[in-house]
């Protein structure tokens, strides 16, 4: 998707330094060219030597080089670049960038940039939610420059939240979505569910499932990339929000569908999200202790039916409803019951049961189940699944 394409990767002194190399690798496999420029503070961390190995070509650390600076290299490698890349970008270098500070050279050629521009941020917890770096990253949106992350968990410093550098493979799909280059769904609303959700029990315990989110932010990021205007509505994950797209972070099952309700009207849904079926009736105010005897009794009630109620709408029923079955038997029967019974028009289905690896990992194998048939996909990463959907749902909505 990326053949052709020139990107010029800044790496800055944050300790997720080491993982801009993965970056390199997949940027380079998705036929990407890539030239990296270090912070000296960088330098400390990866060597020069490993990151031009990987780059295939030279790499750029000091802003007044003789032989470059005939050349005006700093302006030369913006110039020459699709997309500037900045990761990991921590809090020093977008507070350069918010203020225009140029004292080096990746201060230098990003205050000299016209391309666009990408960072993924990396910093302590404590740092990333500090008001002046939000303050910078405010600016830096206003200005148009692109984020991806960062995620939740812990941290290099010991401590633990916001501040984790994206993972390369969600890095290198956002600079996928900022380069594509048409938007065959410009003009068009959509809805993705993603995630599983968290049913209380009482405070401190809930039930839940073994969804990553993975597959459903992977089915948003491909829709936003494809123009269309996108709302992800996701249960608990440790995944980044995609760039390019609304998000709104919900719990349970009746938040989940009070959120895909505000979200209409839209063109498009697709529900990934794994719903919990119940959910406990009344959950405790305080947490249920181990008393001996007799373990407490949990009365469930059925939660709502997303899919279904977003399908059999009698008003504002979006034009294409899509919906996800994860099935440990039966697969393909148990999609068609679904089709069905649900009212959607889709069913995306896939078998999840031990020993599959679907649950948290990175590949998938469906079959799209349709009024008019059944389309078995070969096994593909998630990405690859989402992008493939996406097709159809343009090919269905546009002709």
């Amino acid at each position: 998707m990326l053949h052709d394409t020139k990107i010029l990767l800044v790496i800055s002194g944050g300790i997720a330094a080491y993982k801009s190399l993965d970056v390199i690798r997949r940027l380079k496999e998705r036929g990407a060219s890539v030239r990296c420029v270090l912070t000296e503070s960088a330098t400390h961390l990866v060597a020069p030597l490993a990151v031009a190995a990987l780059c295939e070509s030279r790499v750029h650390t000091e802003l007044f080089s003789l032989t470059d600076e005939s050349e005006m290299s700093h302006i030369r490698l913006v110039r020459e670049a699709d997309l500037v890349l900045v990761a990991p970008a921590t809090a020093n270098i977008m507070a350069k960038m918010a203020t225009g500070i140029a004292d080096d050279l990746a201060s230098t050629l990003l205050l000299a940039c016209d391309r666009v521009i990408l960072v993924a941020p990396a910093m302590n917890v404590v740092m990333w939610a500090h008001p002046a770096t939000r303050g910078n990253l405010e600016t830096l949106h206003r200005r148009g420059v692109l984020t991806i992350g960062p995620t939740s968990g812990d941290l290099a410093c010991g401590e633990s939240g916001n501040g984790r550098m994206a993972e390369p493979e969600d890095i290198v799909a956002a600079v996928e979505a900022a380069l594509a280059p048409a938007h065959p769904l410009a003009g068009r609303r959509a809805l993705v569910t993603s995630g599983p959700t968290r049913e209380p029990i009482d405070p401190v315990r809930y039930l839940g499932n073994r969804s990553s989110g993975r597959q459903g932010h992977a089915i948003a990021a491909a829709l936003a990339a494809a123009g269309a205007t996108t709302v992800l509505v996701s249960g608990p994950t440790s995944l980044a929000d995609p760039p390019g797209l609304e998000a709104v972070h919900v719990e349970s099952a009746t938040e989940m569908l009070a959120a895909c309700e505000a979200a209409l009207p839209v063109d498009i849904v697709v529900c990934a999200a794994a719903v919990a079926d119940w959910r406990v009736a009344e959950p405790a105010v305080a947490k249920l202790k181990k008393r001996g005897g007799a373990p407490p009794t949990l009365r469930l009630v059925e939660n709502p039916d997303i899919l279904s109620a977003l399908a059999r709408r009698p008003s504002l029923r979006p034009t294409l409803v899509v919906g996800f079955a994860a099935e440990t038997e039966e697969v393909l029967a148990n999609a068609r019951a679904k089709l069905e019974g649900k009212g959607c028009d889709w069913i995306v289905a896939n078998e999840v049961g031990a020993g599959r690896g679907v649950f948290g990992g990175e590949h998938n194998t469906v079959h799209l189940v349709t009024a008019g048939g059944c389309e078995s996909w070969p096994t593909l990463t998630k990405r690859e699944v989402a992008a493939r959907l996406v097709d159809r749902i343009t090919a269905h909505l546009t002709g």
